[in-house]
């Protein structure tokens, strides 16, 4: 049996894998440009969106850092995330991990607490006003070398208190996790927890580099470790969580087709995978367009969906009073169904 678009809404469910400069809808990244009066090459949201036609992350990235050009004030980041939060609870979704890539923004000027003070105040008005609960990670840009990362983390570990953990984006091919090792040795020790973007166009060394170099506790991807079977089985046996964005792949053409996506073969090896949406303004999917259309296009069943839901909340690093209790509302909603 095939779970409804209703049911899935419905479901609650963590997003673990979403960039917060990835969710600027055309719409927004206009007002604010007029806000600021930062001009952009493009003259209307359409023109906009007919742009967002990508033939590798590289592609993507190119016009992803052109747009965040125009966010310049703390007002800024504050509209973009609580943007991003009112379509996540209209998803279903309870609990958010969310990445921001500081360099991007300190690159061009703006203050690290610039960046992260309208994030973190949107973060909490998003728990009190739409019931959605948090953790915020920083991201460092591997196509920068390992002292710019270095100097970023000096700036975060005066905000341990918001930040709970460091990850790893951008360009993959050519940069490999251990190029930062140093990074994220210091951040550990600082508190942080580490999570690393592997395996997405990097082969599956990059993946045990992650595992075994910067000791994170997920990968964000993760496709290609499917070619390894060894390390299916490590994944598998450690129970590593894997942070996947069908959607995602299929725009930057990292699968062909959404029906030869590996998200059903995660399941069937018993992996931890989970369903998120990456960069959802830009990929044309949040998630709950990423789990209709890898239900549809892999024929999940009822059971594999819930499957997804119940991965997504036990890989959260939300409370575990709060993860027993969305768990409960799941189970709730599957005796309801029967």
């Amino acid at each position: 049996m095939k779970a409804s678009d209703d049911f899935i809404r419905r479901l609650p469910k963590a997003e673990l894998h979403i960039h917060i400069e990835g969710s600027f809808e055309p719409e927004l990244m206009f007002e604010i440009a007029r806000r600021n009066g930062v001009r952009i090459p493009f003259d209307s949201v359409e023109a906009v969106r007919a742009a967002y036609e990508f033939e590798d992350l590289q592609s993507f990235l190119d016009i992803y850092y052109q747009g965040m050009g125009v966010l310049l004030a703390e007002r800024d980041f504050y509209d973009l995330t609580m943007a991003y939060l009112r379509r996540a609870r209209d998803d279903g979704v309870v609990h958010t991990e969310i990445f921001f890539d500081p360099q991007g923004h300190t690159g061009r000027g703006v203050a690290f607490e610039t960046v992260l003070n309208g994030i973190w105040k949107a973060l909490r008005d998003g728990e009190r006003q739409l019931g959605i609960t948090s953790r915020l990670i920083m991201c460092f840009l591997r196509h920068l070398d390992e002292d710019d990362a270095l100097r970023t983390l000096d700036q975060a570990i005066a905000h341990r208190d918001r930040i709970a953990g460091v990850g790893l984006d951008s360009s993959e091919v050519g940069h490999p996790p251990g190029k930062f090792e140093r990074a994220f040795a210091r951040a550990r020790e600082a508190g942080f927890v580490a999570v690393a973007h592997a395996g997405e166009e990097g082969p599956p060394a990059y993946v045990e580099e992650a595992l075994d170099l910067l000791h994170v506790a997920r990968i964000d991807h993760g496709n290609r470790a499917l070619e390894s079977m060894a390390l299916v089985k490590r994944l598998e046996a450690e129970r590593i969580p894997l942070t996947v964005c069908p959607l995602s792949n299929l725009k930057l053409c990292v699968v062909p087709d959404l029906r030869e996506h590996p998200l059903k073969q995660m399941l069937e090896a018993g992996l931890v995978a989970t369903i998120n949406s990456d960069d959802p303004a830009y990929f044309g999917g949040y998630v709950l367009d990423n789990f209709t259309a890898v239900r549809d296009a892999l024929d999940l069943s009822a059971d594999d969906i819930v499957t997804l839901a119940r991965n997504s909340i036990t890989a959260s690093w939300a409370d575990e009073i709060q993860k027993n209790r969305w768990l409960a509302e799941i189970d709730a909603m599957i005796s309801a169904s029967i």
